[in-house]
């Protein structure tokens, strides 16, 4: 989600987990504003152990809140095109923040909780780290009338592998069966968890918000079992590209639309037929008529990479787009890209030539998921 900010260390901010990366060997990077560990042993290590087993990533830079009140969905639908009125208690949705222009602000995580002790409605929300203060002060400023609670007392813990469910099993049996982008509350050893099916890897996998001063021992009941390995923002990185996945900043950010970004899966037919959010008129013109440029995924031919701002061209020359994330593969044991392209190079299967210091890389255009997904979906 979030990209990099590169502030100096004197001003970087720590996660409740920074004494722990630094216990454990990470290389530290500066990250959102924060002091984030990059790898532990290794970025293809790391990689494919969370394919493989469990991987522990350490995201408490996200920013987590709570908002509340009377009609909080409703009111919060008009900030955003994804469908809250119709998303269940405890399920969750990926939606966006747009402005006037139908642009993206950011992207988001929405739960629908239980109503508040006055029969409110409510919302838990997860930002991306870069963005949060911005969001927050967006979202209060649009909706005065409704109770923002910013918890900056959390941290957030992200357990993703194939078994992640297993491990997490152990401590807390119920989250074997529950269902993916669902978010409970559990009691663990007197601490309070906010469990969530949900991740950013393409693998099956939890995201745990815990008290901050809980974190480390949460972390630590997790890491003793031999299944799971701390893991850095470098393969954090490198998963998210495999699943096709947008990172803030890069592949999404205040110059593309919904349907620019190929996010239209996000927006229920009610959202997209009514409108009624930021934005709106454009975004349905786009829907209607077409987007002038799409995000696409990109094979490239032999094992050269080509990454964030590479040209994309045409097999003539002509330029075509440009690409915004890009690296090597470490399942698939190739390089992959993402990139956005003129609609009319934006068909699988398309040749395509990516420039990387003035050499032409041959690709073509490709549909993603690169690496087939493995989120739950039940028994």
């Amino acid at each position: 989600m979030a990209s990099t900010d590169q502030d100096s260390s004197n001003s970087l901010r720590l996660t409740p987990l920074h004494g722990l990366h630094c216990a454990s060997g990470a290389r530290m990077v500066p990250f959102a504003g924060y002091d984030m560990p990059v790898q532990y042993e290794g970025i293809l290590a790391e990689h494919l152990h969370t394919r493989t087993h469990a991987g522990l990533f350490d995201v408490s830079h996200m920013g987590q809140a709570f908002l509340s009140g009377p009609q909080a969905r409703a009111r919060f639908e008009t900030l955003v095109p994804g469908d809250l009125a119709n998303l269940a208690q405890d399920r969750i949705r990926y939606t966006q923040l747009l402005d006037a222009q139908g642009a993206i602000l950011d992207d988001l995580m929405v739960t629908a909780c239980a109503p508040d002790a006055n029969g409110d409605e409510r919302l838990f929300l997860v930002v991306n780290a870069a963005r949060k203060a911005h969001d927050f002060a967006l979202i209060a400023a649009a909706l005065p009338d409704l109770t923002l609670d910013i918890l900056e007392d959390r941290a957030l813990l992200a357990l993703q592998g194939p078994e992640a469910a297993s491990v997490l099993a152990g401590l807390l049996p119920e989250v074997a069966t529950q269902p993916f982008m669902s978010m409970r509350r559990f009691e663990l050893g007197g601490v309070t968890l906010f469990v969530s099916r949900s991740g950013y890897t393409g693998e099956d996998g939890f995201e745990l918000s815990v008290e901050a001063p809980e974190a480390e021992r949460l972390a630590q009941t997790l890491l003793a079992d031999a299944r799971v390995k701390l893991i850095g923002l470098g393969a954090r990185d490198s998963l998210r590209l495999e699943a096709g996945l947008c990172l803030y900043g890069h592949d999404i950010d205040e110059t593309t639309t919904p349907v620019e970004a190929d996010l239209l899966w996000s927006m229920s037919k009610r959202r997209r037929a009514e409108g009624g959010f930021p934005g709106a008129a454009i975004v349905q013109e786009q829907i209607a008529s077409g987007a002038r440029r799409r995000r696409v995924g990109l094979a490239l031919e032999g094992k050269a990479p080509a990454r964030e701002g590479a040209d994309i061209v045409d097999m003539h020359g002509a330029p075509v787009g440009r690409v915004t994330s890009g690296g090597f593969a470490p399942s698939l044991g190739r390089p992959i890209a993402m990139g956005y392209v003129d609609a009319s190079h934006a068909a699988p299967g398309t040749p395509l030539q990516l420039l990387v210091r003035g050499k032409p890389l041959s690709a073509h255009v490709t549909a993603m998921p690169f690496v087939p997904t493995r989120y739950y979906r039940g028994q």
